[in-house]
């Protein structure tokens, strides 16, 4: 019974083990692996280097005006994308909004309404509301310059990232800058200029997040009271049955728009990084 299988898929089996052989070959030849070119290839000129020549390929940094390649601004655009969310969560407001948006739902007893991507889309959009100012220092003193070819790579990366360490610095905590700085057994910084951005980012973030829950617990508390007497209410009816979240949602949500809740929480997040919160 096995050997017309066998039999049938000997064939498949060279045609893929064939395939493979000639890519193998074919990539060799291209490498320049040696024993891998034709026969009929003239040998180096022992004193040649290899790549120099018209064959060569060369990858020049700065153009000729001194401004860096456009090969060179790609391959920075792609590195900074592939980073983006990355430095999104930990180095901007975007945390702390999210959090609250999220904790905000929860208290109104609706886990998937709002669903995660219209929070997280308000959330970007108000990040980038607010890091406006200083995304405009960054691009003033670190990107165009560094297009401009007045500074190299690392004077435009040390001066355009000083507008957002100036940013988390305001909004960090020095109890938390403390606490990283014990937990990395480094000496405590004499100046907020000598706070190094692996210490400050942790902080940051750490603050953000305490600040987003004393936000959240300030938004709990009234639903909370409504679940409180929705329940005591059930409970001197007899109704112990029916479960009370049935009973305070529409009352949570009448409250919520009444009072129009997103407007005082936007409101109040957008005040906390102008006082500096």
């Amino acid at each position: 019974m096995s050997s017309p299988v066998i039999a049938h898929r000997l064939p498949v089996r060279l045609l893929i083990l064939g395939a493979c052989i000639a890519l193998l070959v074919l990539a060799l030849a291209v490498l320049g692996i040696p024993g891998a070119a034709p026969a009929s290839a003239a040998p180096l000129d022992p004193g040649s280097t290899p790549g120099s020549g018209n064959g060569g390929v060369s990858v020049e940094i700065n153009g000729p005006d001194g401004a860096p390649s456009s090969a060179i601004v790609t391959l920075i655009a792609i590195t900074l994308l592939s980073v983006a969310p990355a430095l999104l969560l930990m180095m901007s407001s975007f945390t702390k909004i999210f959090v609250v948006l999220a904790m905000t739902r929860n208290a109104l007893a609706l886990p998937t309404i709002p669903p995660n991507q219209v929070l997280a889309g308000l959330a970007l959009f108000l990040s980038l509301f607010i890091m406006a100012p200083v995304l405009s220092q960054m691009n003033e003193l670190g990107v165009q310059p560094y297009l401009d070819g007045t500074l190299d790579f690392g004077q435009a990366l040390e001066a355009g990232v000083e507008p957002l360490r100036q940013f988390m610095l305001l909004h960090t905590r020095e109890a938390d800058i403390a606490l990283m700085t014990r937990a990395a057994q480094m000496p405590n910084p004499a100046t907020p200029a000598d706070v190094e951005l692996t210490t400050l980012i942790p902080a940051f973030m750490l603050s953000e997040l305490r600040a987003a829950f004393i936000i959240g617990f300030v938004v709990f508390v009234p639903f909370l009271v409504i679940d409180l007497v929705v329940s005591s209410a059930l409970m001197s009816m007899g109704m112990m049955m029916l479960p009370p979240v049935m009973i305070s949602l529409p009352f949570k949500i009448l409250l919520f728009v009444l009072v129009d809740g997103w407007a005082l929480i936007l409101t109040a997040l957008i005040g906390s990084y102008r006082t500096g919160g």
